[in-house]
């Protein structure tokens, strides 16, 4: 098996391709004074990019972990994730509240594709 380690630094990759899954770290904001609904969105470019880079798309997420802040941001991370996730093609996924590595962070998200 052939393993295929995407943007590699000296911690991890931000993914790893290995028979076939394509395996993201956790992504976090880079303007982290945006709100939720910003940082989440940034969150989301950045995943678009590396699964495209991995050859697969959102359309191929099966599953997607989700860390809050707080748990009163919830309805504002879901209305961006809501409009970024392909009808027909939502994945299975968990959200948690959970205090992240940095206060600034206030959206963290994982994601398991497969490629195709």
């Amino acid at each position: 098996m052939v393993i295929q380690r995407i943007q590699p630094n000296a911690r991890m990759s931000g993914a790893v391709v290995a028979n076939g899954f394509v395996f993201l770290s956790g992504q976090v904001a880079d303007d982290t004074s945006a709100s939720v609904a910003g940082q989440t969105e940034q969150i989301l470019g950045k995943i678009d990019r590396l699964l495209a880079e991995a050859g697969c798309s959102k359309e191929d997420i099966v599953s997607a972990n989700i860390w809050i802040a707080e748990a009163a941001t919830f309805n504002e991370m879901n209305a961006v994730w809501d409009a970024w996730v392909p009808q027909g093609h939502t994945p299975a996924r968990a959200c948690v509240e959970s205090k992240l590595a940095f206060p600034q962070y206030t959206v963290e998200i994982a994601v398991i594709a497969v490629q195709k």
